[in-house]
């Protein structure tokens, strides 16, 4: 069994335009440690800006930022802003408010 040291991480909206603004691609492969390391120092590591994410979707899952991320995991930074039920129904509008909290 091989163990991937790597996770992708992509960033949409807000986030991916400022990724490509700053001449880096909206999608990258970042490397973990072995212990994990929480979406919130992954945003960090990347010079993603705090105040913009809304969520983190890991492995498909909707996540506050304080969320362990480890090795192989696919990552997805949600941006502040997303309109209409699609908040309430992926479960981004508790992960946000939970995210707030964690930066405040």
């Amino acid at each position: 069994m091989s163990i991937q040291n790597n996770t992708t991480v992509r960033m949409f909206g807000a986030l991916h335009t400022i990724r490509r603004e700053r001449g880096l691609q909206s999608t990258t492969e970042v490397h973990i440690p072995a212990e994990g390391c929480a979406a919130f120092d992954l945003a960090r590591i990347l010079d993603l800006p705090l105040e913009k994410i809304e969520a983190v979707f890991v492995n498909h899952k909707v996540y506050s930022l304080d969320q362990l991320i480890q090795a192989g995991d696919r990552v997805a930074f949600v941006p502040t802003g997303i309109p209409g039920p699609s908040r309430f129904l992926l479960g981004i509008s508790e992960a946000g408010r939970r995210s707030r909290q964690n930066v405040n």
